[in-house]
């Protein structure tokens, strides 16, 4: 009969040790504090292209001048215009200009601006870094990992092509008069300025 007891007791001790073990309680304010730090890469997008983007993207140059000073001294072109977040020859310009629309395809709209320079503008596949990385405003530091800085770039061209896109194509076409802005990438050690495809932030047509 003892030993009957003390073997039951001893499993009623493990059961408890168990029991206890597997429990564990966390302060209420830890619980919310590790909630708000849970990053929000859509709210950051929307912030970042409605205070920083818009007004980077007024104060781009213009097409022209840095097209031809690209082509005539691209060092200083691109230790004062160009930006990028990864290590490596891609580095992203923002630019901004006005045209005339010559023609019309399913991804892109092609302006022909004043100095007669045709710049290829994307409408359709709107995907990559430009627009995170080239006003160079973005510090990687500030964010807690590559995860989020990826979002946010995701996040941004979402906005792009859901909102800044569509009230655009629905109506363009040839002969209109159009204003951009936006940004492309270049390799800074084999620069190609035929392929150049400008990822806009702002396109409209001018009355």
């Amino acid at each position: 009969m003892v030993k009957k007891v003390i073997k039951y007791a001893v499993a009623i001790i493990l059961v408890l040790f168990i029991a206890f073990n597997s429990v564990y309680f966390k302060k209420l304010s830890d619980v919310k504090a590790s909630a708000v730090k849970q990053f929000d890469a859509a709210k950051y997008a929307r912030n970042y292209l409605k205070t920083q983007l818009i007004q980077a993207a007024g104060t781009a140059p213009q097409v022209d001048e840095l097209l031809a000073m690209i082509k005539s001294k691209p060092g200083s072109a691109f230790k004062t215009y160009a930006h990028g977040l990864d290590i490596g020859n891609i580095r992203f310009f923002m630019v901004q200009g006005q045209g005339v629309v010559t023609s019309v395809d399913e991804n892109d709209v092609y302006v022909l601006t004043k100095d007669k320079q045709t710049i290829k503008i994307a409408i359709e596949y709107v995907f990559g870094n430009a627009l995170r990385d080239a006003p160079g405003l973005i510090n990687i530091n500030d964010l807690a990992n590559t995860m989020d800085l990826n979002n946010i770039a995701a996040e941004v061209d979402k906005i792009v092509r859901t909102e800044v896109l569509p009230p655009f194509k629905s109506v363009v076409k040839k002969g209109d008069k159009v204003s951009f802005a936006g940004a492309f990438e270049l390799n800074q050690e084999h620069i190609n300025l035929d392929k150049i495809e400008v990822i806009p932030v702002v396109l409209k047509i001018d009355q």
